[in-house]
């Protein structure tokens, strides 16, 4: 039997008890805040890319990587490449750019905590403006982790609230597929980049893509606009099936096919096994010429975009 304490020992232990409780909440709001305030407010205010594709092999982590070191390179721009992929390979394709024994937080350490912030996953390469944060295979447990977690859809955009004031752009490459983790992406991007071969086997998932985009855009993120369609691997000698995929897709997408387009180019390959970016490899090559082209055309698009949303918003004419 539970036995009643003498008053003036229960006095004494609830006034012990209200100290310990106020000493813990002292605790928690210093640990929140110092989570909160620990990264310093930026000036800028980033544009964020999710370079995404539900099919493998189309190019996409080449893009990811090539098209933020073109921004970096011939643009002026501060750009952070985050690695959503479990695979790793932006990492791989900058090897050559990080030191080795940098301490930095794992992704997965930053998407499962209760306030985790980008920034502690940066790493720095040896291009002043070219940051990323480095591959993390237990991703591939962090997907299924997130299926519990109420507001899950919006824990990277929450992620990348500092950040998105110390960069110009955030390029983030996205798993082949369409998960927790790439709706995560998708959520927190402002533009869709869609890497895709010349090939008939392109359209396989595009349609869910475009279906996963749209509901998105609906329910969670109104700000979400397909940036545009980028052909890869596109060999010129197959003059009829390009013709056939290309006009196909302009109809799927109306006015989002890019002009750029990345050519067949083993440099490209070279580069990514080298861990450099195809300006440092092969500077000249026509893998070169293309994603610069692409930049260019990216910060064209962004600025469009912009000033098609600004006309639609106090244009009365536009808004009849």
């Amino acid at each position: 039997m539970q036995k009643l304490m003498p008053k003036r020992v229960e006095k004494t232990f609830q006034g012990s008890m209200t100290t310990i409780t106020q000493k813990i909440k002292e605790l928690i709001t210093t640990e929140l805040n110092n989570t909160v305030k620990k990264h310093s407010t930026g000036t800028r205010k980033a544009k964020i890319l999710a370079v995404c594709s539900q099919k493998g092999g189309v190019g996409k982590t080449t893009t990811a990587v090539n098209l933020s070191s073109a921004l970096v390179k011939f643009y002026n721009k501060k750009v952070l490449v985050t690695d959503l992929d479990p695979q790793g390979h932006v990492e791989k394709s900058l090897s050559a750019l990080i030191e080795e024994g940098v301490d930095y937080k794992p992704l997965s350490d930053i998407l499962l905590a209760r306030h985790g912030q980008i920034l502690d996953g940066v790493v720095k390469t040896k291009h002043e403006n070219l940051h990323i944060t480095p591959g993390d295979k237990t991703l591939y447990e962090t997907e299924g982790q997130l299926a519990s977690k109420i507001g899950r859809e919006l824990i990277l955009f929450n992620s990348f609230e500092a950040a998105k004031t110390h960069y110009d752009y955030i390029i983030i490459d996205c798993p082949p597929n369409l998960g927790n983790l790439t709706v995560n992406a998708l959520c927190a991007a402002d533009y869709v980049v869609i890497p895709c071969e010349m090939s008939v086997l392109a359209f396989e998932g595009v349609s869910d893509l475009l279906e996963t985009v749209a509901t998105i855009n609906q329910r969670l993120n109104k700000k979400l606009k397909i940036l545009g369609v980028l052909f890869t691997r596109v060999d010129g000698r197959n003059i009829s099936m390009n013709s056939l995929v290309e006009d196909n897709m302009r109809k799927m997408f109306k006015g989002k096919i890019f002009k750029s387009q990345v050519a067949v180019n083993t440099d490209l390959n070279k580069s990514q096994l080298e861990g450099e970016p195809i300006f440092d490899y092969a500077p000249h090559s026509t893998g070169a010429a293309n994603y610069k082209t692409l930049a260019g055309e990216i910060i064209n698009r962004v600025g469009e975009v912009k000033n098609k949303a600004a006309k639609t918003s106090s244009d009365p004419a536009v808004l009849n």
